[in-house]
């Protein structure tokens, strides 16, 4: 039986308690618009997947299993660096809803909305700075750079039916992974932890990013706007092609003509997302997305077997499980 959230994270129940608290407490603008288009981002509250990832790893490795404050404030910054890239997301793809409730943009405009995203990538660099540790400045500043990587390299491939899935994953990297990747080998640095479990944690952040991203282009095909919290088929209005359609492409050559007439109107869209069902793209998703989660809990299978990785391992399975 699947665990719920709550027990996932019932190591660190009280710090993500905390943390929701002093995010809201962190976010400071003077301007009442600013102010209140931040805050609107948190209001629309998610799992806290990436903070529960930092706490947790932060635990394993450390041989007293005590989370200090850098940490707590890491955690932190990282929910902030991915709330900012969350508003622009909305804005490039014209997102009307987020988590079921409206966008920035959608409540403000464009501008408010770029803006307040702006704001919240320089209040996470200050907060960073004043962590006063180098190496974890110079790992989680990389993160935004990936990401206006990762936006560049998915628009200059809209409706481009060339994709590769190497493309794809390597795009899913900058765009989701990198984030998950840096903050985790971040919080090992801040244990003072040896380069080789440094780099055990990026992998196994990697590998959980981009399972992460896999899942949530297949519910973007296979859920409902009410299940996912924003409109779904999204990306294929927008000309993302993501994994469930480059596998279709290869059963359902029809597809590339709703593509190249960029699915003009619903009816395209719900089109193509029958055909996608009824090929083996979805399974095949799923499989990928379960290759990288294999090798995510084989570096905490194989080189952390006495440590306590049970909740990190349930995170795994219960990203997996979202598609089902």
């Amino acid at each position: 039986m699947m665990k719920s959230i709550n027990e996932m994270f019932e190591p660190i129940n009280k710090e993500l308690i905390q943390l929701s608290k002093n995010l809201q407490k962190m976010i400071v603008a003077e301007h009442p618009i600013l102010y209140a288009a931040a805050e609107q981002l948190f209001n629309a509250k998610g799992k806290r997947i990436r903070p529960a990832i930092i706490l947790l790893i932060a635990e394993i490795t450390k041989s007293k299993k005590t989370i200090i404050n850098e940490q707590r404030r890491l955690a932190e910054i990282t929910e902030i660096i991915h709330t900012a890239s969350l508003v622009h997301d909305d804005v490039i793809d014209e997102c009307e809803t987020r988590r079921g409730i409206e966008t920035v943009h959608n409540i403000f405009n464009n501008k408010i909305a770029i803006l307040a995203g702006d704001f919240l990538f320089a209040q996470s660099s200050w907060y960073l700075a004043n962590l006063n540790n180098l190496d974890v400045v110079k790992n989680i500043s990389k993160v935004i750079t990936d990401f206006a990587e990762g936006e560049v390299r998915q628009g200059v491939k809209y409706f481009d039916t060339t994709i590769s899935i190497e493309e794809y994953i390597e795009k899913s990297f900058y765009k989701t992974a990198s984030l998950i990747a840096s903050s985790s080998k971040a919080t090992t640095i801040l244990n003072n932890c040896c380069t080789n479990t440094q780099n055990d944690f990026y992998i196994y952040g990697k590998h959980i990013g981009l399972a992460f991203q896999i899942i949530d282009d297949i519910l973007d095909v296979i859920s409902s706007s009410n299940d996912i919290g924003k409109p779904s088929g999204l990306d294929l209005k927008n000309g993302n092609l993501t994994a469930p359609l480059i596998f279709a492409l290869e059963e359902k050559p029809e597809l590339y003509k709703l593509i190249n007439q960029e699915f003009h109107g619903n009816s395209n869209i719900n089109e193509a997302i029958k055909i996608i069902k009824n090929t083996r793209a979805i399974q095949k998703s799923k499989d990928l997305a379960e290759e990288h989660v294999q090798l995510a809990t084989f570096i905490l299978h194989k080189k952390y077997p006495k440590k306590d990785t049970k909740h990190l391992l349930n995170i795994s399975y219960y990203i997996l499980n979202r598609a089902n």
